[in-house]
């Protein structure tokens, strides 16, 4: 959904307790896998039992084959988490509770109707994450993209690696992975409640390093960060500098 947020790890924490019913784990393993390795809630449904289940155990890292990924983009391999092996652990035993067996090509996320045979739609996935994100007392503009946006925030904050990041989502441009990762809430929602006009005490000001004290790498990554054209702003930073120098050679000089 465009314009969805991504969650902090509170957040992530706070929604996942608030799934229950006969199918609380089937829907806490849906999001709790979608947070930790960034499938579009498409790629996450279409996932079977043996693509997440091997050998016994999940698997620790997910392929998104060719025929589940968005038209057009290739097939990806993503690592999975100790969340993310731990909610595959769930359903599968959850399965195995309600079905009697486990079958490598049952839906890893069953529709309620058809025995297991068909998967949930996306629908169904888009009211039940919605009810949870509720349940849990969250509010702002949230849905399925939601947890895809989240793996992608986490990510970059782990690594400051934007093109670890484009690859772990298989975007084909690394400009459609900036307009994924936005501020980051938690920091956002501390600085805000440390400005409040209202708040007890003292409030001491965070300051932050001076830019000019960072070096290029650290600046270029934060300009990708917040979607700037760097080339172009480096094309021109060059072309300002040349003309500069030509001024100097020609600019008088006054005694």
């Amino acid at each position: 959904m465009k314009g969805t947020r991504p969650l902090d790890n509170v957040e992530i924490r706070k929604v996942s307790r608030a799934f229950n019913g006969v199918f609380a784990v089937r829907n806490q393993s849906l999001f709790m896998l979608g947070v930790s390795v960034g499938g579009r809630i498409s790629e996450l449904l279409a996932l079977r039992v043996n693509d997440v289940w091997q050998n016994g155990k999940p698997v620790k890292d997910l392929l998104f084959d060719l025929s589940i990924v968005k038209g057009g983009e290739v097939s990806r391999a993503v690592p999975v988490n100790a969340d993310g092996r731990q909610a595959i652990d769930n359903i599968i035993a959850w399965q195995v509770e309600l079905y009697g067996n486990i079958d490598p090509t049952r839906p890893l996320f069953p529709s309620r109707n058809g025995q297991g045979s068909q998967m949930m739609t996306r629908k169904a996935a888009h009211d039940l994450l919605k009810n949870a994100f509720e349940a849990a007392g969250l509010n702002g503009k949230l849905g399925t993209h939601s947890l895809r946006k989240s793996y992608a925030q986490r990510l970059y904050e782990q690594t400051n690696d934007i093109y670890a990041v484009q690859e772990m989502l298989g975007h084909k441009s690394v400009i459609t992975t900036q307009r994924y990762l936005g501020v980051n809430y938690a920091s956002v929602r501390e600085a805000s409640e440390a400005m409040s006009v209202h708040s007890e005490g003292d409030v001491t000001t965070k300051t932050s390093p001076s830019v000019n004290g960072a070096t290029d790498d650290v600046l270029l990554v934060e300009l990708l960060r917040r979607g700037y054209d760097v080339a172009r702003l480096l094309q021109k930073d060059e072309s300002e500098q040349s003309f500069q120098s030509e001024d100097e050679k020609i600019t008088p000089k006054f005694v």
